[in-house]
């Protein structure tokens, strides 16, 4: 193929922070019309060639070609007039601002020097229901979900025209129907004649939608394959440089006493209407409970009542036989509680703050770190350069800041710090967002180690494949409530789709049974 076929190249791409090379002599080319994924460990510098194309940081040496000229990528804004949009992994939105107000920044529609609402919102609506994003335009960022402030990261950069998108971890926090659908959306782009560049850890997306896959390993590059000739553990073998296990091995669970008591336990979203409705559950020692649901059910809130975060109307919750009903979240993780937040960013670390810091945050005030009311720093930075290696969060150094590590080396350290604790209850929600298969690998086994060490897992995911492989109890909720509760090996994902809509189990069971027999007879 002629370099003028190429929407993009990017040609020996350096980036250097100092010493440090994120990139180190990178080579892409995207195609126009196809799908081309990006694939690596966390830390391997995906997202900061992204952020270079996108016009977020400047190469250090290399090249970029866009429709064959050379070209100088040196803000955002420039990246917009080339029609090359960036949906990032962590989002750039303002809270505060409604999902219009988002959408439309930088970009506003006016009408003899006044913004033009109305406008506004009519294209948006109509970019809605065309890729199947439905939102509230009016509804603040900050009282929508996860999964709806993805949406509102897409239909950002739909709104300005992009022809070539970056999509970075774009199906991290979506729902398995909600992913089917993306996947179609960005067939149907390509269709039209956009051209895309999807960063993913999961390899079953990049069979599934890409034409072909850069391996980018440690900064550097690995090679470029066609996606229909590799296989997904060829692919895996590429990025990690060893040979991945895509199940965990583990022995059969051995309950003991209950560590969680759930009871009757009510709780208010932040518009004051109820997303927890009289729930039950029990969580025992040396047990994983799998909350699978789609998003939106009442998980997220359920978590934060758990943990202090959001106040419990009714009920009570108990750990290890004491009530901990709406005490501040710090008296409750003194009481044994281990918690890995759905949001590392908002609720897991504090960004500008170190890395030794942040893994220090819930022991600070505790002997060797604090003596006498102040400070020990040497412990401090001791404590987490034993952590780093032990977790294998990659970073330059403990004393970098937080908020530049990769989001999965982000994670590492939050599950780093709440596993160090050594919680007899340990609630991990989306452990595994945004991570590699490698990563996967290594969270799980530790998540199978606290329960084989007699600790309670509460495992919340919007991964059925995680939930089923991990869970030895799996709960689903569906409009606040738990609808069933099934183990892993008497269920299927088929199953868990329908009890997540809102079936119940008979008929879930009885409708599978239908399925099959009619499948029978007509091959009959």
């Amino acid at each position: 193929m002629t370099e003028e076929n190429y929407v993009i190249e990017m040609r020996g791409v350096t980036k250097a922070f100092g010493s440090y090379k994120a990139n180190d002599d990178i080579y892409l080319s995207l195609k126009k019309g196809e799908i081309h994924a990006l694939l690596g460990e966390n830390g391997a510098g995906k997202s900061t060639l992204m952020n270079i194309l996108s016009g977020l940081l400047e190469p250090t040496s290399g090249t970029i070609k866009v429709n064959g000229q050379e070209v100088r990528i040196s803000s955002p804004g420039i990246a917009d007039k080339l029609g090359i949009g960036m949906v990032h992994q962590h989002f750039m939105l303002v809270k505060d601002f409604t999902v219009t107000e988002n959408i439309i920044l930088g970009s506003e529609p006016s009408k003899w020097g006044i913004l033009n609402r109305k406008a506004a919102k009519s294209v948006i609506e109509g970019l809605s229901n065309k890729y199947h994003l439905a939102v509230d335009p009016s509804a603040k960022v900050e009282d929508i979900t996860v999964g709806m402030q993805q949406r509102v990261e897409i239909l950002k950069t739909l709104y300005r025209g992009a022809d070539i998108l970056i999509f970075d971890e774009p199906t991290a926090v979506l729902t398995p129907q909600e992913i089917e659908e993306l996947m179609s959306i960005l067939k149907e782009m390509t269709k039209e004649g956009k051209s895309i560049i999807l960063i993913t850890h999961k390899l079953d997306e990049i069979k599934a939608v890409a034409d072909r896959c850069t391996v980018i390993r440690k900064g550097k590059s690995i090679g470029t394959v066609n996606v229909k000739e590799t296989s997904q553990q060829e692919l895996a073998d590429m990025m990690v440089g060893r040979s991945v296990l895509f199940r965990t091995e583990k022995k059969a669970a051995e309950p003991k006493q209950a560590v969680l008591e759930i009871e009757n336990v009510t709780v208010k979203e932040s518009r004051g209407l109820e997303a927890v409705r009289g729930l039950n559950l029990t969580v025992r020692a040396g047990e994983i409970v799998g909350i699978a649901g789609i998003d939106g059910n009442g998980q997220s809130e359920l978590i934060q009542a758990i943990t202090g975060l959001r106040k419990v109307e009714s009920g009570t919750i108990k750990l290890n036989g004491e009530e901990i009903t709406n005490l501040a979240p710090r008296k409750i993780t003194e009481s044994g509680l281990g918690h890995i937040p759905e949001d590392r960013q908002r609720f897991g670390l504090i960004l500008p703050m170190r890395l030794d810091e942040n893994i220090a945050l819930q022991s600070y005030y505790h002997e060797p770190f604090s003596r006498n009311g102040f400070l020990d720093e040497t412990a401090i930075a001791n404590h987490a350069l034993e952590l780093i290696k032990e977790f294998d969060v990659r970073t330059q150094s403990e004393k970098s800041l937080a908020g530049s590590l990769s989001g999965g080396n982000q994670q590492k350290a939050i599950i780093a710090r709440e596993v160090d604790r050594d919680p007899s209850l340990l609630i991990a929600a989306q452990p595994t967002r945004g991570l590699d298969v490698g990563a996967i690998e290594f969270i799980h086994k530790r998540l199978i180690e606290q329960r084989d060490h007699d600790k309670a897992v509460l495992l919340m995911s919007f991964e059925l494949d995680e939930i089923l492989n991990l869970s030895d109890i799996i709960a689903v909720m569906y409009e606040g409530r738990i609808v069933a509760q099934v183990r892993p090996e008497d269920t299927s994902e088929q199953e868990l789709g329908l009890l997540m809509a809102g079936s119940s189990l008979g008929k879930a069971r009885a409708e599978l049974e239908k399925s099959r027999e009619e499948g029978v007879s007509s091959h009959e």
